[in-house]
């Protein structure tokens, strides 16, 4: 069978998608996109196609349309059933239809048909869609166009699903994107993964720049934009024009305020971790789990990455805490039946079985575990902090996000998505229900680093006690749209939104306080706004205010039941009034305008699952048709040899084993020199002065021990000289071992060791290093 991506005619060769241009709209923390994507039936009969794509998870689509030839059709947005009900009347008529309509069961996936194409005929579909840019823990505000949407794995006992959809193998298309970038901030510099050309500053303050993609891109990837600005702690209250056209007292009729907190943490806070806490790191082992992290040359399997960061997490880990280890698959296991406390034996019975973990267990089912994880006791002062890592490959990713979000009060969340194509909505998600942090971990990117940046988050004091208090003048008043915030991280934002109501007949200026306690310390910012915004900046902020109240709308018809039909009903109403899409409604577009009826069959156009390669659009059945494809492996090349696909894996029923087998015998040690030291640290922070030691170093054991100082213990040498090591050789990684040498310094100055300079002095002339007592904080 050929391995052909996007639509393929009976001969199996690929057809009509032949280009996608992008153009990127950016205002402050905001984006708006438009995508427009060319198709071209190049069959001898009229065509039917479906298309299954990737959009970021909080992504509001805002406008659809089509253009055949010259004719342009602009879409309305309706009741979903009833755009469909529309659209199969069209297409059954023989006119030209367009639908365009968000999963049931994940808001980063998204479904296009394509109706009725003549022989020859091209159709140009412009999608328009707005999203919050997130933050990334060196401040940069990230874009992620994605390339790829892996496929979902589906339950055997589930006959919904989300249609197969995998990375590229052969792209016959180009890609173009342009970007425009306008704030109330200075501009820094803007970064990307792909070749971009240079950025071009459009004033004299910074504040508006453009930048394109370089030309002949091949869109085989994600395409990930950094865009960094100067004061990015600032607070912020931007102000958007209600629409002339529309309802005054409405939410798109109103002005609507955008606030942008992002606090920062000062030194002293930053340097200030807790012990205590409960940490359940929860780890997807399915078989796509032992696909590469990327396409370079010795790229890591995924596992195999995922074993290294626990090793690290491990040995982070601060005495007197509590700590668990769960892999999940078909069915799921965890190291210890509830949480244990972590000490020398404990710790170093879980690496022996994190040494062993494999890609093993089959499908991908997080649901049973975090039930099972929730309906553990939490311990008394030991908040529980749970680090999921998955590829992100789910069919109820909506079922995940109520679960996760109904235990908000008892735990935080903090998601990684591995490799290209997880899940937006699922790793977001998460983090966003679980007041967490999310992290994605692609293309070269080292799992390690990103995964320590977490754990400073999880052991670091939070902003809490957040209110906000208006002072506008009289006749006004403000709605607020968004939900409380009851905690902020080190490295999470928070936008908040809110209406503005009524007319004032003088004043023209409100101003909105701010307060939050950071660390027992009282933090206040007074922010002024205008009421009356004399430029008209588009609609972007009131299209993401109404995102924030959809989406909230829609997780309390989820948890409301049956009894549903009012909250549906306004969420029909407002996603049609904003002209924002919700999981009840679509965008249907009919070419009501077209001469030309199409009769004779049409041609509908999938790609069959692939076992080999894995397509990046694949067009799927009818939605008509029940699809419960089995799971592939999501990278473009062969299986390993006797891996089984993650559905033939499934079990019916989802189990819990918690045995201790005997393992298989222990690989070799890591292969890094930092692995290699960080696996040979205790529990309580020391090294002991053995031969494994020395290899790290390049030294003999003998070496070792006729260099040390008379007066100083055998650890508390091994240890200063781990650190000297960590500080001289491996200074650029200094995020991955940051905790295991605060470790080793506490440990270091609990022993009070005599003849500490004289150690130290020793210790660098031994290895080379120029590292003084203050730089090791001994």
């Amino acid at each position: 069978m050929v391995n052909c991506c996007g639509l393929v005619s009976e001969k199996n060769v690929p057809v009509p998608l032949k280009s996608i241009s992008v153009e990127l709209q950016v205002r402050d923390h905001g984006v708006s996109v438009s995508s427009s994507l060319q198709y071209v039936n190049e069959e001898d009969g009229a065509l039917e196609a479906v298309f299954v794509f990737p959009l970021p998870a909080d992504a509001a689509v805002c406008h659809f349309s089509a253009r055949i030839e010259e004719q342009e059709i602009v879409a309305e947005l309706r009741d979903k059933q009833s755009a469909r009900d529309q659209y199969d009347d069209a297409v059954s008529s023989g006119q030209q239809a367009f639908l365009l309509e968000e999963s049931d069961e994940s808001s980063d996936v998204f479904k296009l048909s394509v109706g009725c194409l003549s022989p020859g005929q091209s159709a140009v579909i412009n999608i328009v869609y707005v999203m919050e840019l997130s933050v990334q823990a060196d401040h940069a505000l990230r874009f992620c166009l994605p390339a790829v949407l892996n496929p979902r794995y589906t339950p055997t006992a589930s006959a919904a699903g989300v249609p197969e959809v995998s990375s590229a193998s052969v792209i016959p298309y180009t890609l173009s994107l342009s970007v425009d970038v306008r704030s109330s901030d200075r501009i820094s510099r803007l970064e990307s993964n792909c070749p971009l050309d240079p950025l071009v500053f459009l004033d004299a303050l910074h504040t508006h720049a453009t930048v394109s993609l370089s030309a002949g891109h091949r869109f085989d990837k994600d395409v990930e934009l950094l865009l960094y600005y100067e004061n990015t702690h600032q607070p912020r209250a931007v102000v958007e024009a209600g629409a002339a056209t529309a309802q005054p007292g409405s939410l798109m009729g109103d002005p609507v305020l955008m606030i942008s907190l992002y606090p920062e943490f000062p030194a002293d806070v930053m340097s200030s971790l807790t012990s205590q806490g409960e940490f359940v790191f929860v780890v997807d082992r399915s078989g796509s789990m032992d696909c590469s992290m990327h396409n370079g040359k010795d790229a890591p399997m995924r596992i195999e990455s995922a074993r290294d960061t626990l090793l690290l997490l491990l040995k982070s880990l601060p005495m007197g805490c509590y700590f668990n280890i769960y892999g999940f698959g078909s069915h799921f296991e965890s190291f210890f039946p509830q949480s244990v406390v972590y000490s020398e034996d404990t710790m170093e019975e879980a690496l022996k079985r994190v040494k062993n973990m494999k890609a093993d267990m089959g499908g991908t089912e997080i649901l049973q575990p975090l039930k099972h994880i929730y309906s553990q006791s939490c311990y008394p002062d030991h908040p529980r902090q749970l680090f999921m890592f998955t590829d992100g490959e789910v069919w109820n990713t909506k079922e995940v996000l109520d679960l996760v979000k109904s235990h908000v009060h008892s735990h935080r969340c903090f998601s990684f998505g591995i490799g290209e194509g997880a899940s937006t909505a699922l790793i977001t998600g998460m983090a966003r229900e679980g007041s967490g942090h999310a992290q994605f971990i692609t293309g070269t990117d080292r799992m390690q680093p990103k995964v320590m940046q977490s754990l400073r988050f999880a052991l670091q004091p939070a902003v809490d006690n957040i209110s906000v208090d208006w002072t506008v003048p009289e006749g006004v008043t403000v709605d607020m749209l968004s939900p409380p915030v009851s905690a902020l991280f080190q490295g999470q934002r928070a936008l908040l939104y809110a209406q503005l109501k009524g007319q004032s007949s003088g004043k023209t200026e409100g101003a909105v306080t701010v307060k939050y306690r950071l660390k027992d310390q009282p933090v206040t910012n007074q922010l002024q706004f205008t009421l009356k915004p004399t430029e008209d900046t588009g609609r972007t902020i009131h299209q993401l205010a109404a995102r924030c109240v959809l989406r909230g709308l829609e997780l309390e018809e989820r948890a409301a039941g049956a009894d549903t039909q009012a909250l549906r009903s306004r969420i029909v109403e407002l996603s049609v009034q904003a002209g924002v899409s919700s999981v009840h409604t679509a965008f249907i577009a009919v070419n009501t305008h077209s001469k030309q009826t199409i009769t004779g069959p049409l041609l509908q156009r999938r790609v069959p699952v692939q076992q080999m390669a894995a397509p990046m659009f694949s067009a799927p059945m009818r939605r008509m048709c029940a699809l419960a494809a089995p799971r592939m492996a999501p990278c473009a090349m062969p299986m390993p040899p006797m891996m089984e696909s993650d559905s033939a894996m499934m079990s019916d029923d989802v189990m819990m084993d918690v045995s201790y087998s005997a393992p298989d015998p222990e690989p070799l040690p890591p292969a890094d020199p930092l692995l290699q030291l960080v696996s040979l640290q205790k529990a309580s922070g020391h090294w002991e002065l053995k031969a494994a030691l020395a290899d790290v170093f390049g030294k003999t054991e003998d070496e070792l021990a006729n260099r040390r100082p008379a007066q100083v213990d055998g650890s508390v040498w091994a240890t200063v000289l781990a650190l000297i090591w960590l500080h001289t050789c491996r200074s650029e990684d200094q995020v991955e071992w940051q905790f295991v040498a605060m470790k080793a310094a506490a440990w270091i100055r609990s022993q009070k060791p005599d003849g500490l300079s004289q150690c130290v002095c020793d210790g660098n002339l031994l290895l080379g290093g120029h590292v003084t007592e203050d730089a090791l904080e001994i």
